[in-house]
């Protein structure tokens, strides 16, 4: 496979700092690759070297003749006097957009509910970014380049957006700490930290096995990294529903170092331990009527007559479209917004703290230490008490950062600095708007690490799946009935009934409860549509079932052979370090196998399809 873009020995340096130091690495045709860091590492820099954006201090930067790039940066340079029309679709009548089924599909799932002839001048930022990736997605590119893509889409147009790039032809490089979006469209990560690039295989389960694998192997004394690390492959391995069908040889490698491992949340002290500090009332909302807008002028209702109640201990999360009302209900459940009719009812023991997605400061002139001390040196968890300090150092406040004015801060050390003064003040139930805008992976670890033990009732609203099903133990959705509802099966329920939901609307149906049959369309007697992934399921005791479980049989011994041989290689790549020689033909050796693997599991999988 020949490289699109390589990358020959590249540094970059800004002042002192040296952000990338003697980087080679290259994008080959079609991959797809995630890029993960701490903020401020090097990630964003990594990508304008690549685009050219950039010129590198030292090494060099090449790319194939007449390579067509696209790149989406986390800011754009609209004029105001165009409209969103003229910046997204090049000026095209609705005629013409709307007869090509590709454009049709990204306008109306990007762009809803922004009118095509606006001003961009009047857009809000998160408008602006969600014109920014339909007009980049319209293009045809060899190598698409995303820095943070799924920042102020909602959960239904992340997963919209990762079936169409994993779609795609072109290759892929992007930034993001949306976990759950790694896992989903890439092939590759590649982690930037310390000034060098190191590569790995697979999405972002992928990269954590193999990250703590490198770092076992090293004998890595980072103790806490360590413990974090292998507590995120505990959750892994069982936490969310929608991580349990994955295939055994994805899991027998974690399997062996999570044996030990205690489930991230100990569910019933943290109830116990809430329960004594809440009793049994926290927040109610009963017969509530919510409504936002001018009365007979666009008013949307977003609750009706909807009753709702958290009890200590509960950690919900809640999903909906962008304008559903997610965050007109936290700001209900913090008192903040009245209701139009029925009440919100607080247990006398409430403490309430609510994040909201606003990052503004109180008094730029003040220092982090000093605020944080001044509202409280200790707090306690489940597991003990912890120091303001130590929480300081556990959120990234280190050395000069401690003295820092909050006015020179930056968006992501902002949000996590509001998480800490919440935390500090030991409240008992939270709720967290958007909690992972501007925040890094390494940070999110940190902060799930001290939600684990942390007493109390969680309301989250989050467009970063991996962090709502990771934190949370109940999913409810605002559906547009005017009800909360709950979902059993969490946000994979909820993706299937908006999609329903959306089928329904562009066929006209009303429901599908007394929708009248089309004339021709088969009868429910007749055959059962096929699964929703096209492949054919073979019958109990047929000679595909018994083929199907040979196949396996036989690709599981391969795999077995497959993961001694590489066993040997890798122990053999440690033992060789100092032999470039020898490093080099082990490599080659290594890669074939890889690829050897790569077909096995594919093929593991399509027989393991035709069983489900």
């Amino acid at each position: 496979m020949s490289n699109l873009l390589n990358l020959e020995r590249v540094s970059k340096a800004y002042g002192v700092r040296p952000l990338l130091s003697d980087v080679s690495l290259g994008v080959g045709a079609g991959e797809r690759i995630g890029i993960v860091g701490r903020n401020g590492d090097g990630k964003t820099t990594l990508l304008r070297v690549m685009t050219g954006e950039e010129q590198p201090d030292e090494g060099r930067v090449s790319r194939q003749r007449g390579l067509l790039v696209g790149y989406l940066q986390q800011s754009d340079d609209y004029s105001d006097t165009h409209t969103v029309r003229e910046v997204v679709l090049g000026g095209r009548a609705d005629h013409e957009w709307a007869a090509d089924p590709v454009l049709r599909e990204i306008v109306t799932v990007l762009l809803a509910g922004v009118e095509l002839d606006r001003a961009v001048v009047g857009l809000s930022g998160g408008e602006r970014r969600r014109c920014g990736l339909a007009g980049l997605l319209i293009g045809e590119h060899d190598l698409i380049v995303l820095d943070e893509p799924t920042n102020h889409l909602d959960v239904e147009a992340v997963a919209w957006l990762a079936s169409h790039l994993a779609s795609r032809s072109s290759a892929l490089v992007v930034v993001t700490h949306d976990r759950w979006f790694l896992d989903a469209v890439c092939q590759q990560t590649w982690e930037v930290h310390d000034g060098v690039v190191d590569a790995y295989e697979g999405g972002y389960a992928a990269f954590v096995l193999a990250k703590a694998e490198r770092q076992r192997q090293a004998a890595a004394s980072e103790v806490r990294r360590q413990n974090l690390v292998r507590k995120e492959l505990a959750w892994l391995r069982r936490g969310a529903p929608a991580r349990t069908s994955k295939p055994k040889f994805r899991i027998d490698a974690a399997n062996e170092l999570i044996e030990d491992v205690p489930p991230p949340r100990d569910r019933l002290e943290l109830q116990r331990f809430a329960t004594q500090r809440l009793g049994k009332d926290v927040v109610d909302l009963e017969d509530v009527d919510l409504r936002r807008g001018v009365p007979g002028a666009g008013e949307r209702v977003l609750l009706d007559h909807a009753t709702w109640r958290l009890g200590p201990g509960d950690r919900v999360g809640i999903v909906g479209v962008n304008g559903a009302g997610k965050t007109s209900v936290l700001s209900l459940l913090s008192g903040e917004l009245a209701p139009q009719h029925g009440r919100v009812r607080h247990g006398r023991t409430v403490v309430l703290r609510h994040l909201s997605q606003n990052v503004d400061v109180e008094d730029p002139e003040a220092r982090v230490l000093a605020t944080v001390e001044s509202i409280r040196r200790v707090t306690r968890t489940v597991d003990g008490e912890v120091t303001a300090s130590s929480l300081l150092e556990r959120f990234g406040f280190t050395g000069d950062k401690l003295t820092a004015r909050l006015g020179d801060l930056s968006g992501g050390e902002r949000r996590r600095f509001q998480l800490l003064r919440l935390l500090l003040t030991e409240p008992n139930v939270l709720l967290l708007d958007e909690p992972t805008n501007d925040l890094d992976i390494e940070t999110l670890n940190v902060l799930e690490d001290f939600l684990d033990g942390w007493p109390g009732t969680l309301v989250v609203v989050s467009h970063d799946r991996y962090f709502l099903e990771r934190v949370t133990d109940s999913v409810w959705a605002l559906l547009g009935d005017g009800q909360i509802s709950m979902l059993p099966r969490g946000v994979d329920e909820y993706l299937e009934r908006r999609s329903a939901d959306v089928a329904l609307s562009s066929a006209g149906a009303p429901s599908s409860a007394g929708a009248p049959s089309s004339a021709g369309a088969p009868s429910a007697a007749g055959s059962a549509p096929p699964p929703a992934d096209g492949v054919a399921r073979a019958k109990a005791g047929s000679a595909e079932e018994r083929a199907a479980r040979k196949t396996l049989a036989r690709l599981d011994k391969q795999l077995e052979r497959i993961a001694e041989q590489e066993a040997k290689l890798t122990a053999a790549l440690v033992e060789h370090a100092t032999d470039p020689e020898r490093l080099t033909t082990l490599g080659t050796e290594l890669s074939a196998l890889l690829e050897e693997k790569e077909a096995v599991e594919m093929e593991w999988l399509e027989a393991a399809a035709v069983l489900e």
